[in-house]
């Protein structure tokens, strides 16, 4: 596999297919999606690619969330392997930094009861958000009917793989 850092978009629009469908494999692991991105190079800027990965992945289909989830740990925790996709989720929950153990302790509860009423994990785009908005967004979140949040499990998927393209891209 690819080091998704050497990359950056002239590259990218140069890159034979599998190859370039290994680079944007781990920022969201849908062959819909994967196929789309890689069929529109090649980009103007980086800005199209990104309005490209936006338009192509919305909506996600549930079977595509299902699938695209496996590769995510729960919020708070360490994603587990070597692979480019822990990598992503270990650079992305970073921000969070040491969690005090009530923000600690908040989290794993509100993961548990969360995963009790969805049967999925957590699902949100860490990068940029504190520990308080993440469980504030948790919170809210509970109340949604199981249709709305897997529309919203949906929507936070699609922002993580922009902002992890973004990052190869850039």
């Amino acid at each position: 596999m690819r080091n998704e850092v050497d990359v950056d978009l002239i590259e990218f629009d140069r890159l034979p297919e599998g190859e370039a469908r290994e680079v944007v494999r781990p920022c969201l692991d849908v062959e819909r999606w994967i196929s789309g991105v890689v069929a529109g190079r090649p980009y103007a800027d980086v800005e199209a690619a990104l309005e490209r990965a936006r338009t192509v992945a919305s909506p996600l289909r549930p079977e595509e969330i299902s699938a695209a989830l496996a590769h995510h740990p729960r919020i708070g925790e360490k994603a587990a392997g070597d692979s480019a996709e822990a990598a992503h989720s270990s650079r992305e929950q970073a921000g969070l930094g040491a969690l005090d153990g009530s923000v600690e302790e908040r989290l794993r509860a509100g993961n548990a009861a969360y995963e009790e009423r969805f049967d999925r994990v957590f699902l949100i785009r860490a990068a940029g958000r504190t520990p308080e908005e993440i469980l504030a967004e948790l919170d809210r979140r509970m109340t949604n009917t199981p249709e709305d949040e897997l529309a919203e499990v949906g929507n936070q998927l699609i922002e993580i793989a922009v902002l992890r393209l973004s990052g190869i891209l850039a």
